[in-house]
């Protein structure tokens, strides 16, 4: 498969038009591949919660637009912010295993490309900070 600007512009209009003004495509080979990558198109006004994977470091990638990343503690205080783009000094991140964070999309047509280890795992309650 390539990953052309065809596809990041698609999936930007999916995003779009989606109420979660977001919409991931996945890169897995088949539904039995037990890895996790995806492209994920973000809108600005998307809500990610504050969350954590605890089986699972995760790495970003930011393709094109831009976000601010940041990392909390258990007290849902800020520990950390990252505005992350393509072109700049940070495009993309390894987030530790357990690490609560977040990220606020700053520019409409924003992609990033994500994995994480294993097969997918839903988030749990306690591992959201509400």
């Amino acid at each position: 498969m390539l990953l052309s600007t065809v596809i990041l512009d698609e999936l930007t209009v999916q995003a779009k038009a989606s109420p979660r003004l977001r919409m991931n495509f996945d890169l897995r080979n088949s539904p039995n591949d037990q890895s996790q990558r995806m492209l994920n198109a973000l809108e600005p006004g998307t809500v990610m919660p504050i969350h954590r994977h605890r089986h699972s470091s995760e790495t970003v990638v930011v393709l094109r637009g831009k976000v601010k990343w940041v990392y909390y503690n258990d007290k849902k205080e800020v520990m950390d912010t990252f505005i992350v783009a393509p072109g700049s000094d940070l495009v993309g991140l390894s987030v530790p295993m357990g690490q609560w964070h977040s990220l606020e999309c700053l520019e409409t047509g924003t992609v990033i490309f994500e994995s994480k280890d294993g097969a997918f795992e839903p988030t749990h309650p306690e591992d959201v900070l509400s």
